[in-house]
């Protein structure tokens, strides 16, 4: 991550008599009446001064538009999600870094709410960016230019008390949640349920989300024996759960969340990659983090399709 407030400005659900709505605002101000996540003031572009050199380096017709079009997948708190008094604004650390890259490289930021597994192909014809906590692989390095910028693993989750039983070891015939187009599914989920096929048992039951939302929800609410996700988003859920979640196992396969740029636009990968540095050198960086309780995955240098193994 990989890893989303969990819908709109509502983050997940929890159960009682139905389900009941976790707000995952930004501040108080924004609460309407429902409870705050950890940290989640949201970032001020205009803290961060434009860098005439950095800002150089944009590719002209960027630079000519004036405006950095991002492609992310708003469902996945506390990366990146609807909230705000209108339910419908981006909020989270990724948002707030965009927009600090933006104000460092001279450009307005315009967050689009998209499905994931649609920002890698339209990247360059529909977006400039993907801001979406994708985890870095070689598969989909082969798509597009990657800048690392943070890191996460793997984390499982399931009801509080596991009552369904469930042990990683031997997920053969449970319902598996996870969302769709994530390292979790494929290859991590995938090759447990190969396992399962091979050894002659029952198959794992994939239970695949476009929204991390919908993933968690169902959990909550009993219609999946576990699910997996980023770790921060894992962590993030089970905070805004009310005590119904808790992990399961420990985190694994810690890797570089990226940037996504298109393939055949490198030098805004490397504009990108030197105004993320910038950030993290004088601070910035580690203050958005910091403010959404994600710090433990700060990294300290950004690079361009750093080496990947898996």
């Amino acid at each position: 991550m990989n890893a989303k407030q969990l819908k709109s400005v509502k983050a997940t659900a929890i159960v009682a008599a139905g389900l009941i709505a976790l707000t995952g605002c930004t501040s108080a101000s924004e609460s309407n009446g429902a409870s705050q996540p950890s940290g989640g003031a949201s970032f001020d572009p205009a803290s961060v001064a434009k860098d005439d050199t950095l800002a150089a380096l944009v590719p002209e017709a960027i630079r000519t538009k004036g405006t950095l079009v991002v492609g992310s997948d708003t469902t996945y708190a506390p990366a990146e999600f609807l909230a705000a008094s209108d339910g419908q604004t981006p909020v989270g650390y990724d948002v707030d870094i965009a927009k600090a890259l933006g104000a460092t490289l001279g450009l307005k930021v315009d967050v689009k709410t998209a499905g994931f597994d649609g920002i890698l192909p339209a990247l360059g014809p529909k977006y400039d960016l993907g801001v979406s906590s994708f985890f870095i692989t070689k598969e989909r390095s082969k798509a597009a230019n990657f800048v690392s910028y943070f890191q996460a693993g793997s984390q499982w989750a399931v009801q509080k008390g596991n009552p369904k039983n469930v042990n990683l070891d031997d997920l053969c015939g449970k319902s598996v949640g996870v969302q769709t187009g994530t390292f979790q599914e494929d290859p991590d989920i995938s090759g447990r349920n190969a396992k399962c096929v091979a050894d002659g048992k029952p198959a794992i039951n994939v239970v695949s989300q476009k929204n991390q939302t919908d993933v968690t929800t169902r959990l909550v609410a009993g219609g999946l024996d576990a699910m997996a996700a980023g770790s921060i988003t894992v962590g993030y859920a089970i905070a805004q759960s009310n005590g119904t979640l808790q992990t399961l196992g420990d985190v694994y396969g810690a890797s570089p969340v990226g940037i996504a740029v298109a393939k055949n636009n490198l030098p805004l990968a490397d504009a990108v990659s030197q105004a993320m540095n910038k950030l993290i050198k004088d601070g910035s960086y580690k203050k958005i983090l910091d403010a959404w309780g994600t710090g433990t995955g700060s990294i300290a240098k950004a690079e361009v399709n750093p080496v990947v193994n898996k």
